[in-house]
């Protein structure tokens, strides 16, 4: 049961002043931090807060979505021997969401601020050790593996650092924080709150739907994810599923794609309708959209990885051209896009331990409020869908982890599910074999456009 909530808004951009989350978890925790036995901090992954000798934060944060270090990423990739070498140490090919990648171009481009670096923290780490005391009280800093997993100098199969990947990336060796058990108790705060690890967003989520194996999570936001609790690490050397750890000792592997929720937003747009109009329209329409396929890379994607990508419309004729046709195949193609992420997450892992092995698809984020996604995607996903009520999940997993950390025991406490709708159809397999069609038969256009 959630007895007391608040929020406060995020500073926009890709990097920011980690003082800014300081003042924002005062904010949001007004009135509900000093009633808490004990505290947990799930942040956005792969942030880098680099620290002075004196605990001082040296320059903003260079966030997930800051893609500066793209070049930086590809040099360590071909520097460490390829993308198996980081797939099978690591278990993932660092992009430029990954911190090592930001820690090599802070050497480049940034030579003193990298010269005054004496240690690297992710955003919760930081936020962690601020409710621990910070630089004040002498905290200990302190992480998890499964945020750790997504520095790009962490094993995951082995649970430890790789700090020489760190003065590899930066020319010098940083501290780094203790990576703590899973539900241990890691200090308190100054009025004696238990202080929990903290971890990821992602796997925060897991943590608060209450993820289990075989299950996979399909989060529908401004991009999209789709993830998996697996008993095995992934080690994908394509790069297109990063073999992350979860909060609890066991493995995250997640795909991400660049293009979901704005979709759905552009075709309404271009339909001159709003997003509950869509829904409408694509609910009127038959499934296969009366032939048309949306290839929906309209921003460029991530998996697969095409960066210069465009939207593409196939077999649109004046038979068939009508706004409800239209609007369900962008539906169809934002469903078709995700149900191949997870079916990447099946095929990186053991079978039977990660999704798609009679487990169940839960579909969140905000574009599950949409009809039209709810009662498409069984179809897609050749699966039943689970729908969870609205809620935030990720702080629903930081609050599971601290009552982990107080209660004490091997396994996350006993949590109640949230209240879900249950979506079944039957399989609509040639709207997948039409968008796998479009999606290889347009593979090399960007490269023969972009010569």
């Amino acid at each position: 049961m959630v007895v007391g909530q608040g929020s406060a808004p995020h500073p926009p951009g890709t990097e920011a002043d980690p003082a800014a989350w300081w003042a924002a978890l005062q904010q949001a925790g007004q009135g509900l931090l000093e009633r808490a036995d004990a505290v947990g901090v799930a942040g956005q992954q792969h942030g880098m807060v680099v620290l002075d000798s004196g605990g001082e934060v040296i320059r903003p944060a260079l966030l997930w979505n800051d893609l500066r270090s793209a070049g930086a990423a590809a040099e360590l990739v071909r520097e460490r021997g390829g993308p198996q070498w980081w797939a099978d140490h690591t278990g993932s090919v660092p992009t430029a969401s990954f911190t090592i990648t930001k820690l090599r171009w802070l050497a480049e481009h940034e030579p003193g601020n990298a010269g005054r670096a004496a240690a690297v923290l992710l955003p919760h780490d930081w936020l962690t050790w601020r409710l621990l005391g910070g630089p004040e009280r002498e905290a200990p800093m302190v992480t998890d593996r499964g945020d750790a997993s997504g520095t790009g100098y962490f094993g995951p199969a082995q649970g430890s650092w790789l700090p020489e990947l760190v003065k590899a990336a930066v020319g010098r060796t940083l501290a780094l924080p203790r990576v703590a058990s899973p539900g241990e108790a890691v200090g308190r705060t100054s009025w004696g709150a238990v202080v929990s690890a903290g971890t990821g967003d992602n796997m925060g989520a897991a943590l608060g739907l209450g993820l289990g194996a075989g299950d996979v999570a399909v989060s529908i936001g401004t991009s999209g994810t789709a993830f998996a609790v697996s008993e095995v690490p992934a080690a994908d050397p394509s790069g297109a599923v990063a073999g992350f750890a979860d909060a609890t000792g066991r493995f995250l592997p997640l795909v991400c794609t660049i293009n979901a929720g704005l979709v759905l937003s552009a075709t309404a747009s271009l339909l001159g309708t709003d997003l509950d109009g869509l829904s409408s329209l694509a609910l009127a329409a038959e499934p296969g959209a009366g032939g048309i396929t949306l290839l929906p890379y309209l921003d460029g994607e991530r998996t697969p990885d095409r960066p210069g990508a465009t939207g593409v419309l196939r077999g649109l004729t004046t038979r068939n051209a009508s706004q409800e046709n239209l609007a369900r195949a962008s539906v169809e193609a934002l469903l078709a896009s995700l149900a191949d992420a997870a079916d990447r997450i099946a095929a990186a892992c053991a079978p039977g331990q990660a999704a798609r092995a009679d487990g169940r698809v839960l579909l969140i984020g905000g574009g599950a409020k949409s009809v039209a996604v709810r009662e498409l995607a069984p179809g897609i996903f050749f699966s039943p869908v689970i729908v969870p009520e609205p809620e935030e999940y990720v702080a629903l997993g930081a609050a599971r982890q601290a009552a982990w950390a107080l209660a004490g025991g091997p396994e996350p406490p006993a949590w109640p599910a949230r209240p879900s709708a249950r979506y079944t159809g039957p399989p609509r397999p040639q709207i997948r074999e039409r968008h796998a069609a479009l999606r290889d038969d347009t593979a090399t256009w960007d490269e023969r456009i972009g010569s």
